[in-house]
């Protein structure tokens, strides 16, 4: 999927309220976008906003108290000659921050060159924390997922399987249980940093899922607001299997964690096999809590090995 474009006018009409800023300059270029390229190259989309550096081209270029002062405490010459630099990076926007002026030849070229400058009385931390979060969110990698996705326990879980497992079933259980529901059947997946992937329901599914026999419910209307949940960290796949797909394809107790990958990211799984007259709901809530002890650094398999070790040597 190719990530969303964001244009200046879009930039500034989605921070309109929250960053209180005005369009100072370039407004004949509203539709500037982020270059494509730049896009690319950035590891992600908060790559794509910073301080003006000459090192990092492409970006909302930030204008605090020092890069004004830098702009502007300088000869005639120095000066005009750092502020035309300003065009070689090619910014989609710059942000005038800290409540600053902005210097007439600044203005001057932005018209010129058609670059948007907003300015705000937010300080440049806050702005670029912002913008950051906006555009890692815009310009993540993303991927679609058949599945369950959860909150069991504070975690966040994909539920995953062959075909005919009950699947949405399992989910309704765990709802019931008071688990929450992010998505059913599709599942939106974002990798918004190098280490993080996010997961959330396509609109046209959100609050919704499917039981066979029953049809569609809205799980909002029905269980009350605690029991949805807008988005997700990706935590945990829990992959439900046949008894022979277990006893072919996996072992019974691995060695070592099992993991996932996901848009580059590794993510722990779990595989549990679906047999008649087992309690699955709290297979997978036992399956989460572990994980939530290897994440804290307990790892119950290599203390069994480690006991089993220390039993060998005092039987020798």
């Amino acid at each position: 999927m190719k990530p969303t474009v964001v244009s200046a006018d879009v930039l500034f009409e989605d921070h309109r309220s929250q960053l209180k800023w005005e369009w100072v300059a370039g407004l004949g270029a509203s539709e500037r976008r982020f270059d494509e390229v730049a896009v690319r190259a950035a590891r992600s989309g908060a790559d794509l906003v910073g301080y003006l550096n000459y090192i990092h081209p492409y970006r909302v270029q930030i204008l605090g108290a020092r890069e004004v002062a830098y702009l502007t405490n300088a000869t005639a010459e120095d000066c005009a000659r750092r502020i035309s630099r300003i065009v070689t990076l090619e910014p989609p926007v710059l942000v005038l921050t800290d409540n600053q002026t902005a210097p007439e030849a600044l203005l001057s070229m932005c018209e010129r060159a058609q670059i948007p400058m907003f300015a705000t009385h937010e300080p440049s931390a806050f702005v670029i924390d912002v913008l950051r979060a906006y555009l890692s969110k815009h310009f993540a990698e993303r991927t679609s997922m058949h599945g369950v996705f959860m909150d069991i326990l504070g975690l966040g879980v994909l539920i995953t399987g062959e075909s005919g497992l009950g699947k949405s079933e399992l989910g309704l259980e765990l709802i019931t249980r008071g688990n929450g529901l992010v998505a059913d059947d599709a599942v939106d997946l974002y990798r918004v940093n190098q280490t993080t992937i996010e997961g959330r329901c396509p609109e046209l599914l959100q609050n919704l899922l499917e039981v066979r026999g029953i049809g569609l419910l809205d799980i909002r209307a029905i269980f009350g607001e605690t029991a949805v949940r807008r988005k997700m960290r990706l935590r945990l796949i829990v992959h439900l299997v046949r008894r022979e797909t277990m006893e072919r394809e996996y072992e019974r107790l691995p060695y070592e964690p099992l993991t996932q990958d996901v848009l580059g990211v590794p993510v722990r799984k779990a595989v549990i096999p679906v047999v008649a007259g087992r309690n699955m709901a709290v297979l997978v809530e036992a399956a989460v809590r572990n994980t939530i002890l290897q994440l804290r650094g307990v790892d119950t398999y290599q203390e069994f090995v480690e006991r089993h070790r220390r039993a060998m040597e005092k039987g020798g």
